[in-house]
C-alpha cells in the first residue's frame, strides 16, 4: 500500500480527535461538579445551619412568650422581679444564636432584615428593663401593663421576623435542589450524548478499518497473484531454456562429439601403425567418450528430452540409477495403481520435484537409503520420496529448492507436504489431482 494511502495518519488524526473529544468533556464535567459543589457549600448547607440557628432563636422567642404569660398569670405568688434571672438566661442565649446566625446568614440574604433582627431584639430588651425597672419600685400593674400592650407585641413581631427567614431559608434550599437537579440532569445528558458520540466515532473508525483492510487485502492478493504468475513465467521460461539448451547439446554437441568417435574407431582398426599410436588413439577415444557421457548428463539434467520419448515413468528409471551411480545413495522404488495419462507439463513438474527432492538427500541427509513412491489413485497421483536421516533440520525450510517445489505444486493445483518419516528422516510427498493441466499464465 503506498503512503499516501495508508490508514495510519487518518487513524491518528482520529485518535487525536477522540482524544480531544475527552479532555473537554472531562474538564466540562470537572467544572460542572465543582460548580455542584459550590452550590451545596455555599447555599444548601449554609442554609441548613441558619436555619437551625434560626430554629433555635424562634425556641428562644417562644420560651419568652411563655415567661411573660407567666407574668401576667395573677395566681403566681412571685413578684415581677422573680423572673429576671430567667430572661437574663434567656437574653443571653439569643444574643449568642444572633450573632453565630448573622454570620452563618445566605450570602443573598438581603442585609437589612438582619438589621431588623438585631434592632427588634435590642429595643426588646430595652423595654423588658424599664419594666423591671417599675416592678423594682413597686408599680406591678403598670409593669404588667407594659408587658400586654408592648413587650407581647415586640415579641410576637420578632418571632415572625424569625419565621420569614425560616421560609426565605427553604425557598432558597428549594430553588438550589432544583439548581442541583438541573446539574444533574446536565451532566447525564451530556454523558449520553458523549457516550453516543464515542460510540459513532468507534463505529466510524471500525467501518474504515475494516475497509482500509479489505483494500490492503486485495493489493496483498493482487501482488500475491502477479508473484505467482511471475514465477509460473520464470518457471516456463527456465524449462523452455532449459529445453533449448538440452537440445542444442544433444543435437549438435553430441552429434559432433560421436562423430569424432566414429572416427576414431575407424582409425583405430584402420591404422596398422606403431602400438603408441593407437594407445593414443583410444585414449582420445576414451576422453571423447567421457566428455559424451558428460555432455548427456548435463542435456538429462536441464531438460529431460526421454520424459518427451517414453514418458515420466520410463524417465524416472532411467534417472535412479544414474543417480545411485553418482551419489553411492541406494534408492528402492515402488509404484503401484493403474496408471494415468499424465499431461506433458504435470510430467516435468513431478520430474523436477524427485529430482529436487533427491539431490536434497544427497546434500543434507546423510542417509545412504531412499525411497521413491509413486502411486495412481482414482483422484490423484502420489509422489513420495524418503529419506533416513537427519530430516529437515540441517535444510533451512524456506530454501529455494523447497520454494521452487511449492511453485510447481501450485501450477498443476497439486499440494506439497514436508513430514518427518515414520522411522525418522524427512518424506517429501507431492500429490497432483488426475487429469490435471500445467496452468499457463
Amino acid at each position: 500500500m503506498s503512503q499516501s494511502r495508508s490508514p495510519t495518519l487518518r487513524l491518528l488524526a482520529g485518535l487525536a480527535i477522540t482524544l480531544s473529544a475527552v479532555a473537554l468533556y472531562s474538564g466540562y464535567t470537572v467544572t460542572q461538579l465543582h460548580g455542584l459543589e459550590r452550590l451545596q457549600g455555599s447555599i444548601i448547607d449554609r442554609n441548613r445551619a441558619d436555619s437551625l440557628l434560626l430554629l433555635r432563636i424562634q425556641n428562644n422567642l417562644n420560651s419568652l412568650g411563655l415567661a411573660m404569660r407567666d407574668m401576667l398569670d395573677g395566681t403566681e405568688p412571685y413578684p415581677l422581679t422573680a423572673w429576671q434571672g430567667q430572661f437574663r438566661r434567656m437574653r443571653t442565649d439569643l444574643e449568642d444564636a444572633i450573632a453565630r446566625e448573622a454570620q452563618s446568614s445566605p450570602l443573598d440574604r438581603d442585609p437589612a432584615q438582619g438589621r431588623y433582627l438585631s434592632d427588634s431584639l435590642r429595643q426588646f430588651w430595652d423595654a423588658l428593663d424599664r419594666i423591671f425597672a417599675l416592678a423594682q419600685r413597686g408599680q406591678e400593674a403598670e409593669a404588667r401593663t407594659q408587658i400586654r400592650l408592648s413587650l407581647q407585641s415586640r415579641q410576637e413581631a420578632i418571632v415572625t421576623a424569625v419565621a420569614r427567614l425560616l421560609v426565605l431559608n427553604n425557598e432558597a434550599e428549594r430553588q438550589a435542589a432544583v439548581r442541583i437537579r438541573d446539574v444533574y440532569a446536565g451532566v447525564e445528558r451530556n454523558l449520553y450524548l458523549f457516550v453516543a458520540a464515542m460510540l459513532v466515532l468507534i463505529l466510524l473508525t471500525g467501518l474504515y478499518l475494516v475497509h482500509s483492510n479489505r483494500v490492503l487485502f486485495q493489493e496483498v492478493a493482487d501482488l500475491s497473484a502477479r508473484r505467482s504468475e511471475l514465477a509460473q513465467q520464470l518457471i516456463a521460461m527456465q524449462e523452455n531454456t532449459f529445453s533449448s539448451i538440452s537440445r542444442d547439446l544433444h543435437d549438435d554437441f553430441g552429434q559432433i562429439l560421436t562423430a569424432i568417435g566414429v572416427m576414431l574407431q575407424r582409425t583405430t582398426r584402420l591404422s596398422a601403425g606403431p602400438e603408441a599410436v593407437s594407445a593414443d588413439l583410444r585414449e582420445v577415444q576414451e576422453i571423447v567418450q567421457s566428455t559424451l557421457d558428460k555432455v548427456r548428463t548435463l542435456s538429462h539434467a536441464l531438460h529431460p528430452v526421454i520424459l518427451d520419448e517414453i514418458g515420466f515413468e520410463g524417465a524416472l528409471e532411467q534417472y535412479l540409477p544414474g543417480f545411485q551411480k553418482q551419489t553411492g545413495i541406494e534408492v528402492r522404488y515402488e509404484k503401484s495403481g493403474t496408471e494415468h495419462e499424465l499431461d506433458r507439463g504435470v510430467a516435468i513438474h513431478l520430474y523436477r520435484v524427485m529430482q529436487e527432492a533427491l539431490n536434497n538427500i544427497a546434500r543434507h541427509s546423510q542417509s545412504k537409503h531412499a525411497e521413491v513412491r509413486l502411486r495412481y489413485q482414482p483422484e490423484s497421483v502420489v509422489l513420495e520420496v524418503q529419506d533416513h536421516g537427519v530430516g529437515f533440520g540441517n535444510s533451512p525450510a524456506h530454501g529455494l529448492g523447497l520454494v521452487s517445489m511449492r511453485e510447481r505444486a501450485g501450477l498443476v493445483n497439486g499440494r506439497l507436504d514436508l513430514e518427518s518419516g515414520s522411522t525418522g528422516g524427512a518424506l517429501v510427498r507431492f500429490t497432483v489431482p488426475a487429469n490435471t493441466r500445467e496452468a499457463h499464465a
